[in-house]
């Protein structure tokens, strides 16, 4: 790829992800309410991600024998920190290193 053509399509990108981040402001301006089906996936998709990432992680664990046992000590620990704590910030981090020190310090291969 020639240094011109890097530019377009840099610039292609830079583009398209500008306009995918204004143009909800543009269709929604402020103080016109946004239509229901949209306000219904606001409320709804949020839960739908957070189940399709716990799927997406999930997909690859080998949960014959103790394979899986790091990935659902953590995923418990993830449960109860954010039963606990209420913070989406403390929970990703707070199971990210729990899951970390499990697998490097006491699940060896």
């Amino acid at each position: 790829m020639t240094v011109t053509e890097s530019i377009i399509t840099i610039a292609i990108v830079a583009g398209a992800t500008m306009l995918t981040r204004f143009l909800p402001f543009f269709i929604f301006p402020e103080g016109r309410q946004a239509p229901a089906y949209i306000r219904y996936l606001g409320t709804v998709l949020p839960f739908a991600v957070i189940g399709l990432l716990v799927v997406y992680c999930l997909k690859d664990a080998v949960f014959a024998d103790t394979h899986a046992l790091p990935e659902l000590l953590a995923l418990g620990f993830i449960l109860v920190l954010h039963f606990i704590k209420h913070n989406a910030l403390i929970t990703i981090l707070g199971g990210t290193i729990f899951y970390m020190v499990l697998v490097q310090n006491f699940f060896t291969a």
